[in-house]
Order: structure tokens, then C-alpha cells, then sequence
């Protein structure tokens, strides 16, 4: 309907033109006059606003009554045309969709999720509550109007053209997730994501093991399988249900206590070099470093206190918001450094208290 209202505004405004060059060509010849005569006559007519002068012959007199009977019928058409567009949205959606687009050419350090369906929805929440921004790119018409709907940045194409993962930010992007109901779209947009951004966080979702593989290969850093880790989350939850519960609680976002932190230590950390032990991050800040990445890969689930702290090294932290403050604080860059310093990527997580016990003896 809203293509039927641009298709019979744009003939209306053909028309105007074309009467328009009718006139002046009428008049031009009828009346003897100059084409900007004619040009000026044929306006005036047409306008509706009156005649300078009463043409000086009967075919004069003809054309201007044609003219002014088009007029009349092509501005009443162009009236109801006009109404229409605007009862059907399609002016107010073409500034919307402009004020749409700037707001995703100024996004930097953001997320675009390839697929907008349910998992695609959950993503996004999630990341609304942390106070990620996020661009969404799908082709579905439904979803789309569910994006618009609760004001989600979105782009209408598909994350396996390169053209929409431009006009989607890549290039400006932290990560990318491709989580479309298709393996071989997820596939497909995996390698088309690496090949234009190879430094691009990528996390994917798969449906079976096979297709998680694949995407590996392709170039995503994780892949999630929502059918295998439901099962799995589902027997926890009856195995070892203590240990669901508090996996649960220091997870979700959003929550008044726990959060995590990620911290990468860079060359102008002020503790870059020195141990856990060295750091005093329990009694400094309260906060617990409950993991360690090193800079080649490798995870420690358990930090020894005396490991030492090197650049490139990630380290992930639990306590509250004001102990994760501090802990920011005590790994800020050092003063008069020009940049760089330690990175930080909260994730927030839902608890009544603070960390046991365990987790003294875990930070040092």
C-alpha cells in the first residue's frame, strides 16, 4: 500500500510537469510569445493564481482554460495523494528511518547481531540491561517490526552480504554474533565477518556439532550450540542444583550485588609485573580475582597468589559495583600516560552478598 501512495504521488508530480510544458509550448505558439513568456504564462495559469494579461486570441484563451482545468484536477489528485502518504506513515517513516540510520553512522564499539529471532531478541535484552549498544541486521519483515517497535537500531539486509555488514558499522563494531535460525547462514556470515574485520570478536550459533566445527574453522571465536547447552543446563539443575543456583546468581545481568569484571593488563598497568599476592586486590579493593587468562591462551581457574601479572594477561574479578570501581581504580593506567591502560568489560551478575570465603584464598 505505501509503494501504491509514493507510485501515485510521483505520476501526480509528472503530470504537473508535463502540463506544465504543455502550456508553455501552447502558449509559445498560439500567442507568438518568447518560451520564458510562455514559461511564466503557462505557471501563472497553472497555479491557479491568476492572469497578468487576457490572451490576445481564441486559441490563447483555449489553452489557458485547459490549463487551468488540469491544474485543478492534477493539484486535487496530488492533495489526495499527499493525504495518503502521510495516513499510511511512509513520510513520517522516511524521516524515521533516516534519524534511524544516522544513529547507527555515529555507533562505535558496538555489537551487531545477525538474526533477530529469539535467541537474537535474548542477545539484545541481555545486552540492553548492561548498556551494551547493539545494531541488529535481518531481512524478516516480522522481526524487523518487532526491532522497531522497542526502538532497536536495525538495518533491513543480511549479515552474508558485505554491503549490509558495512552499513551495519563493521568496520567501527567490537563483535559480531551470528545467531540467524540457519547453520548455513551463520556459516556464511562467519566468513564473511572474518574475511572483512579479522580482528573481529565473532560468536556464533550452531545447531549441532558438525556446524559448530565448521564455524571454528571459518573464523568464530566461540560457538554456543542452544540445543546442547539447554540439555546440559537442565541436568545440572537436577544433579547438582546448589551449584546451578550459584552460577545462576553471579551470571545475569542487572543485579543489585555481583558482578564480573574482565581486566587486560597492559605495558602502562601500574601492576603489570607484580604478583596477585603484590597487588593487594582483596584488601585494597574487596573485590576477588576468581580467574586468570595469560597472554598465550591459557586459563587458570585457581590464580596461585604468587602468579605474576604480565601484559596481555585477563584477568576476571566478582564483587560488588563499588569493589569493581576500586579494582578499576587500582589497575587504571599510570598518571601521564598517554593511553592504553587497563581494559575493562563488566559483566554485571545478580547475588545477596558477597563472595565466600574461598575466593580470599583464590585472589591472595
Amino acid at each position: 500500500m505505501d509503494q501504491f501512495s509514493v507510485r501515485r504521488f510521483a505520476y501526480a508530480t509528472g503530470a504537473l510537469v508535463a502540463v506544465l510544458i504543455t502550456g508553455m509550448v501552447g502558449y509559445r505558439y498560439m500567442l507568438g510569445e518568447g518560451w520564458i513568456e510562455s514559461f511564466y504564462r503557462s505557471m501563472v495559469t497553472i497555479s491557479l493564481t491568476g492572469i497578468d494579461t487576457k490572451p490576445q486570441s481564441a486559441g490563447g484563451e483555449i489553452v489557458t482554460i485547459l490549463l487551468i482545468l488540469a491544474g485543478m484536477a492534477i493539484y486535487g489528485y496530488l492533495a489526495s495523494a499527499l493525504v495518503e502518504l502521510i495516513a499510511h506513515g511512509v513520510l513520517t517513516g522516511a524521516m524515521a528511518e533516516r534519524r534511524r540510520r544516522r544513529v547507527i553512522e555515529r555507533m562505535s564499539d558496538h555489537y551487531i547481531i545477525c538474526g533477530y529471532g529469539r535467541v537474537g531478541r535474548q542477545v539484545e535484552a541481555e545486552f540492553r540491561d548492561a548498556g551494551v549498544p547493539v545494531v541488529v541486521l535481518d531481512f524478516n519483515p516480522n522481526v524487523l517490526e518487532i526491532a522497531r517497535e522497542e526502538e532497536v537500531p536495525y538495518i533491513e539486509g543480511s549479515g552474508t552480504n558485505d554491503e549490509d555488514l558495512h552499513e551495519a558499522g563493521l568496520d567501527r563494531a567490537r563483535g559480531l554474533l551470528a545467531s540467524s535460525d540457519s547453520d548455513v547462514d551463520n556459516l556464511y556470515i562467519t566468513v564473511s565477518a572474518r574475511a572483512l574485520r579479522p580482528d573481529l570478536l565473532i560468536v556464533a550459533r550452531a545447531s549441532t556439532e558438525d556446524a559448530a566445527a565448521k564455524m571454528l574453522r571459518a573464523g568464530a571465536d566461540r560457538v554456543v550450540q542452544p540445543y546442547t547447552s539447554a540439555g546440559q543446563e537442565m541436568a545440572k539443575l537436577m544433579l547438582k542444583p546448589q551449584v546451578s543456583a550459584f552460577l545462576d546468581i553471579v551470571s545475569r545481568h542487572g543485579g543489585p550485588d555481583l558482578r564480573f569484571e574482565e581486566i587486560e593488563i597492559t605495558d602502562d598497568c601500574p601492576q603489570a609485573g607484580r604478583t596477585i599476592r603484590e597487588t593487594r586486590v582483596r584488601h585494597d579493593t574487596g573485590a576477588l580475582i576468581v580467574a586468570l587468562k595469560k597472554a598465550d591462551g591459557t586459563f587458570d581457574t585457581t590464580p596461585n597468589p604468587d602468579a605474576e601479572l604480565n601484559p596481555g594477561d585477563v584477568l576476571i574479578a566478582v564483587g560488588t559495583a563499588q569493589e569493581l570501581k576500586a579494582l578499576e581504580e587500582l589497575f587504571a593506567p599510570s598518571a601521564g600516560s598517554d593511553g592504553g591502560g587497563a581494559a575493562v568489560a563488566r559483566r554485571d551478575g545478580t547475588g545477596t552478598g558477597s563472595a565466600g570465603a574461598g575466593g580470599e584464598a583464590v585472589a591472595g
